[in-house]
C-alpha cells in the first residue's frame, strides 16, 4: 500500500508533539492536537473507568490512580518502563486514528526522535520497542536530523550554510545533545556520560521547594504514599521554571517571583517560586547527577568540549543552531556565542523549539521517501542504458566537429614543417619524411594547445548534443520533485572543477580521445596516406622520369604503387632538386589541395576504429554517470 503521509511524533522526556506531512505535497507540516492542544506534557495516566489517559487530561481528570511522567530514556529490561512507553504510544496512536488526523495502518509512516548521542544498537533496540505499540511502519532517526531538516525547510539555512558545518545543539529535558552536520553528514559529538538535561533544574526546585516546606516531613510520607502526587509537584516545579525563563525581565525585582501551584488537599498546597536570585542559585548549585558540577558549569564545560573537538578537526561552525525546549533559557545563548562567537559562527535558536522537532520529524520522513523515489528515477537513466545509447548516438558528431581542426592543426603543425624540412634537405627520404611527420604529430597532440583544440571541441559537443539529450531525460525528474531543472544539468561545461574535483568529466573525454586519435594517425596510418598524397599528386612521376633507371635495377616492376614504395624507401634526391620539384608556393598549394583529403581520410579512419570509440563510449558513459550521481547528491538537499 502506497504511504501517503509521515508522522513527526516527538516523544520527549517532558513534552510531546506531533506533526503531519503529505508525502506528495510540498507544504509545511501540520502539527496534530491531542486534548486540543498541539504539545502535551509526557504524562500517562490511569482512569478506573476512562482507561489510560495522556498529557493534560492525565493530569487534571479526577480518580486518577496511576500517573506517570517524564519516562523516556534508553531502552532497557524494565518491564515497568517497557510497558509504559508502548502504552503511551498505543494511547497516542488511538487518539491520533479516532480524531481522523491520521491515515493509520500502512498508509502512515511514523518518524520518532531520538537523542544523538544514543548509538545505533540503542536506536534499533528503541525501535523495536515502540512497534512493539502497534504502529505498522515505524523509524526511529535522530532528533538533530530533525532540528536541522526543520531550519532548512523553514528557510532558516540558505543553501552554502546547509553543505558546510552546523553546529546543532539539542537542549532537552533529559540530555543535552551536540551534533554536528558537515556536508550534509551527522556526527554526534559525545562529551562522556550525558545526564545534563534541563529536568535537573526542576527537580533542583522540587527539592529547594520542599526542603523549605512547613510540612515537609508529611508531603514526604504523602508522596511515598502516593507518587502520582509527586509528579504532579514535580511538574508545577517544571511549569514555574518555564515561566520564570519566558519572562525573565518580570523577575528580576527580588520581591517578584514565578510561581506554580499544586493542591496535595484542602490543606496542604505545594508552591514552587523562583526569582532571578533563587534562579542563580539553582544554577550554580553542585548537583549529583553531574558529578558536583552546576548545571551552568557542566554546560560550559560540553560545549567547551565540543568546540575542542571541532579545533582538532580545523572545523569552524558557520552557524550554531539552538534547540530543544530548554534553549528557550538566555544564558545558554549567552554561553555559546561566548564559545562560538560572531562572526565566524552564527548563532541561531529556533523561535518554536517545543515544536520544532515534531516538524522537523514529519519533514525528515517525507524527505526520506521523496528522495529515494528521486534517486530511483535518476537510476532509471543507468540500468537501461539510455546514457550509453545517447552518447553513442551523437559520436559522429563528435568525429565530424574533430576532424577539420584536426587536419587543419596537423597540416600546419606537423605536415608543412615536414616538408619544409624535406625541401631544406634536412631530411634524407620520403620515408625519413613519414618518421619525421609521425613524430611531430604525435608531440603536437601531447602538448597543451593540441589538448585545448579537442578539449574545446568536446565541450562543444557535449554542450551542443549530450546536454540537450540528457535534459529530455532529466527535467521531467526535476518537475516531478519540484525543484529547479538545473540541479540536473550540465549547463555550464564538462570542465573538470564544474562538478567536483573528483568527477573529471572533461578531462575524461580529453584524455582518451587525445590518446585515440594518436594511434589513429600513428597506428592507423593517416601520416602514411598524407606520403602517399604527397606522391601522388607532386612527385611521383617526376622523380620516376629523372630515376626510373634505378628504380627498376631494383628490380622492381614499374607501375605506380610499386614506384611510389621504392621512391619513398630508396630515392635520396638531391638538395639542388629538392627546391625545383617542391617549391614554397608548392608547398602551400599542396596544403590546400590535401587538406580535405586529409579530412576525410581522418573521418574514415576515426569511424573505421569502432573498437577504440566503444570504450570510449563506456568511458565518457561512466564519468557522466559518477558526476550525474554527484549532482543528484547535490539536488536531494532540495526536495521537500
Amino acid at each position: 500500500m502506497e504511504i501517503l503521509e509521515t508522522i513527526g511524533f516527538d516523544l520527549g522526556h517532558g513534552e510531546t508533539a506531533v506533526a503531519k506531512a503529505i508525502v506528495e505535497s510540498i507544504e509545511p507540516p501540520q502539527m496534530l492536537e491531542i486534548n486540543h492542544k498541539k504539545n502535551q506534557i509526557t504524562a500517562l495516566g490511569w482512569h478506573p473507568q476512562l482507561g489510560y489517559l495522556v498529557g493534560e487530561q492525565a493530569l487534571i481528570q479526577a480518580d486518577v490512580t496511576q500517573l506517570t511522567i517524564s519516562f523516556k530514556q534508553k531502552p532497557n529490561n524494565d518491564p515497568k518502563y517497557r510497558e509504559t512507553i508502548t502504552t503511551f504510544i498505543t494511547t497516542y496512536y488511538r487518539l491520533l486514528k479516532e480524531s481522523k488526523q491520521i491515515e493509520g495502518g500502512e498508509t502512515s509512516y511514523f518518524y520518532v526522535g531520538c537523542p544523538s548521542g544514543w548509538s545505533v544498537s540503542e536506536r534499533n533496540e528503541y525501535q523495536k520497542l515502540l512497534q512493539e505499540a502497534g504502529i505498522p511502519q515505524l523509524n526511529v532517526v535522530p532528533e538533530s536530523r530533525a532540528a536541522f531538516m526543520q531550519a532548512k525547510e523553514a528557510g532558516k539555512l540558505e543553501y552554502k550554510k546547509l553543505i558546510s558545518s552546523v553546529l546543532i545543539v539539542d537542549i532537552g529535558s533529559s540530555t543535552t545533545d551536540f551534533t554536528l552536520v558537515k556536508s550534509l553528514e551527522e556526527v554526534p559529538i559525545d562529551f562522556g556520560n550525558n545526564t545534563l538535561g534541563a529536568s535537573l533544574i526542576d527537580q533542583a526546585l522540587f527539592e529547594q521547594t520542599l526542603a523549605k516546606h512547613a510540612q515537609a516531613s508529611l508531603l514526604e510520607k504523602v508522596f511515598a504514599e502516593y507518587p502520582h502526587h509527586q509528579a504532579r509537584c514535580e511538574l508545577a516545579c517544571r511549569k514555574t521554571k518555564e515561566d520564570y525563563f519566558s519572562n525573565e525581565q518580570l523577575y528580576n525585582d527580588p520581591q517578584t517571583f514565578a510561581r506554580g501551584f499544586e493542591s496535595i488537599n484542602e490543606q496542604i498546597y505545594f508552591i514552587p517560586q523562583v526569582n532571578k536570585l533563587l534562579m542563580s542559585e539553582i544554577l550554580n548549585q553542585p548537583l549529583p547527577q553531574l558529578g558536583q558540577n552546576s548545571w551552568m558549569r557542566s554546560f560550559r564545560l560540553a560545549l567547551s568540549e565540543a568546540k575542542e573537538h571541532l579545533d582538532k578537526l580545523g572545523i569552524v561552525p558557520k552557524l550554531v543552531l539552538m534547540t530543544g525546549g530548554a534553549s528557550r533559557m538566555k544564558f545558554t545563548h549567552q554561553i555559546c556565542q561566548e564559545i562560538f562567537s560572531e562572526p565566524e559562527t552564527l548563532l541561531r535558536p529556533d523561535p518554536e523549539p517545543e515544536r520544532c522537532i515534531a516538524l522537523g520529524l514529519a519533514r525528515v520522513g517525507r524527505w526520506d521517501l521523496r528522495a529515494a523515489a528521486f534517486k530511483q528515477e535518476v537510476n532509471k537513466l543507468f540500468d537501461q542504458n539510455l546514457l550509453k545509447e545517447l552518447i553513442e548516438r551523437h559520436i559522429p558528431e563528435l568525429i565530424e566537429s574533430l576532424t577539420k581542426p584536426l587536419a587543419d592543426s596537423l597540416i600546419e603543425n606537423a605536415v608543412r614543417p615536414g616538408i619544409k624540412d624535406w625541401q631544406k634537405n634536412r631530411i634524407r627520404t620520403l620515408a625519413d619524411l613519414e618518421v619525421s611527420m609521425k613524430n611531430r604529430a604525435e608531440q603536437w597532440l601531447q602538448g597543451d594547445i593540441a589538448q585545448q583544440i579537442i578539449n574545446n571541441q568536446c565541450i562543444i559537443w557535449f554542450n551542443n548534443k549530450i546536454q540537450p539529450d540528457l535534459a529530455t531525460q532529466t527535467d521531467p525528474i526535476c518537475r516531478k520533485f519540484q525543484i529547479p531543472r538545473s540541479s540536473l544539468r550540465f549547463e555550464d561545461s564538462i570542465d573538470p572543477d564544474f562538478v567536483n574535483p573528483e568527477l573529471r568529466i572533461g578531462d575524461a573525454i580529453l584524455a582518451d580521445t587525445v590518446a585515440f586519435i594518436i594511434n589513429v594517425l600513428i597506428g592507423g596510418g593517416t601520416v602514411a596516406s598524407i606520403i602517399t598524397l604527397i606522391l601522388t599528386g607532386h612527385l611521383t612521376w617526376p622523380i620516376a622520369l629523372v630515376y626510373g633507371a634505378s628504380v627498376m635495377a631494383a628490380g622492381m616492376e614499374l607501375n605506380r604503387k610499386s614506384v611510389q614504395e621504392a621512391i619513398k624507401t630508396n630515392v635520396d634526391i638531391p638538395s639542388w632538386m629538392r627546391s625545383s620539384f617542391l617549391s614554397d608556393q608548392k608547398i602551400d598549394d599542396m596544403c590546400k589541395q590535401i587538406k580535405p583529403e586529409l579530412e576525410k581520410v581522418l573521418q574514415e579512419q576515426l569511424i573505421a576504429n569502432q573498437e577504440a570509440f566503444d570504450k570510449l563510449i563506456e568511458k565518457v558513459g561512466q564519468g557522466l554517470q559518477k558526476a550525474l550521481a554527484a549532482k543528484v547528491q547535490e539536488a536531494i538537499i532540495l526536495i521537500q
